[in-house]
């Protein structure tokens, strides 16, 4: 095994072992809220809380990316997650519910994961070459999914039989494994931001950069909407289960485990798909499959359906994610990836901010179907967006981007 790919394995095996543990410990969060409240508008609050605390140290993770080792970060990251779950965990077990312990679990989630995306996908850019980022793509997609999967089939059981108590104590226990695992990832590191420069003039180097490079900020624009759609299905899906299916925590979790197959079967399909028919065809025909399934998940009240909804659901919206983030990849200059990854960061999770809390309102004024219709609206306008980006660069050749 040669030293790149076994780099790229340690990071693989951790990316898919932290990924079960926030899968579980989100999808049992939501039905453990949905239990002791009754309101998915609860649920979309707590999804708010968990946005906004990203959102807010967005302007700091990608020049935290940028200026210190990108492999260090991301240890720091899990060992901070495993011992502040784990006090979470303590006080669940002896105190019983408290909304402020879902809250404080929300914040720790928000900010770890706003850390983590920046710096993890930045990290891969650094360890592969070029001409292997769409396999890295592929293989970090099938990495989240496998943890989702598992996460989706085990959740609904441990939860039902078990509580969020143990879901919560895995976790973190997750966390710590992952980050013993980044010890053996062995690399030399970019040439870093100077320490020298403030935290103001870097985040202004990576507006400034995103600002004279209008095609690559707005291809980044479309590649999170998959990503917000991916937070407005986990608000529906709890009501969507409950009230239009009236069915239970397995069939929810069953739910969220078809999704990850879906994403599962992305990371081997989407690669060569985009090679066969191009990489803006792929993308334009998976955003028309995406809003499709998600207006017929609009108009259903079958059990069956929400499982083959969901898969399509994860395919498309894993799909998007692997070969946008290669495009991406490829003309970002790794020395920027990490502003460039937390400015569309900020704005994908101040949109999830807002449609959490609005749809969560709207679901229990109205019904959880809205939800599904809102998706499709939402992946409606990524597609718009995404024949702008492709007009546009019929104009300009992009290519990687220099500073």
């Amino acid at each position: 095994m040669s030293f790149i790919r076994r780099n790229f394995l340690f990071f693989f095996l951790a990316d898919i072992i932290s990924g079960f543990g926030v899968g579980m410990s989100t999808i049992g969060a939501n039905w453990y809220l949905l239990d002791e409240t009754g309101s998915v508008g609860a649920i979309g609050l707590m999804l708010s809380i968990n946005v906004i605390s990203g959102f807010l140290v967005s302007p700091f993770t990608g020049i935290i990316t940028d200026k210190f080792n990108r492999k260090s970060v991301i240890q720091a990251t899990f060992i901070l997650r495993a011992i502040t779950i784990g006090a979470l965990t303590g006080l669940f077990i002896f105190d019983g519910f408290s909304i402020g312990y879902i809250y404080a679990f929300a914040i720790i989630n928000g900010i770890g994961w706003s850390i983590y995306m920046s710096a993890s996908r930045s990290l891969m850019q650094e360890l592969l070459p070029e001409k292997e980022l769409s396999k890295g793509n592929s293989l970090i997609e099938i990495s989240l999914q496998v943890g989702m999967f598992m996460a989706g089939a085990a959740s609904g059981f441990i939860y039902k039989f078990f509580g969020f108590e143990i879901i919560l104590l895995m976790n973190s226990l997750m966390f710590v494994f992952s980050s013993l695992l980044f010890m053996f990832i062995k690399y030399q590191s970019i040439s870093l931001e100077s320490s020298d420069e403030s935290y103001s003039e870097s985040f202004k180097k990576g507006l400034q950069y995103l600002g004279s490079h209008k095609t690559t900020f707005l291809l980044g624009i479309v590649s999170i909407v998959p990503l917000v759609a991916t937070m407005i299905y986990n608000v529906v899906l709890p009501g969507y289960v409950s009230d239009t299916l009236n069915a239970d925590s397995v069939v929810f979790g069953f739910s969220d485990m078809a999704y990850g197959v879906g994403g599962l079967l992305s990371g081997f399909i989407a690669a060569p798909f985009a090679k066969k028919i191009s990489e803006n065809k792929a993308v334009s025909t998976i955003f028309i499959l995406a809003i499709v399934t998600l207006f017929g998940l609009a108009v259903n009240n079958l059990v069956l359906m929400i499982y083959l909804g969901s898969f399509l659901i994860g395919l498309s919206n894993s799909s998007l994610r692997i070969i946008m983030n290669t495009m991406l990849m490829e003309v970002v200059p790794k020395p920027l990836m990490g502003r460039a990854l937390s400015v569309w960061m900020g704005i994908a999770l101040l949109l999830q901010a807002i449609l959490a809390s609005g749809l969560g309102l709207l679901i229990d004024i109205f019904s959880p179907s809205i939800g599904f219709i809102c998706m499709s609206g939402l992946m409606l306008m990524g597609l718009g967006l995404q024949v702008v980006v492709m007009r546009r660069k019929e104009k300009s050749n992009l290519k990687y981007e220099a500073v």
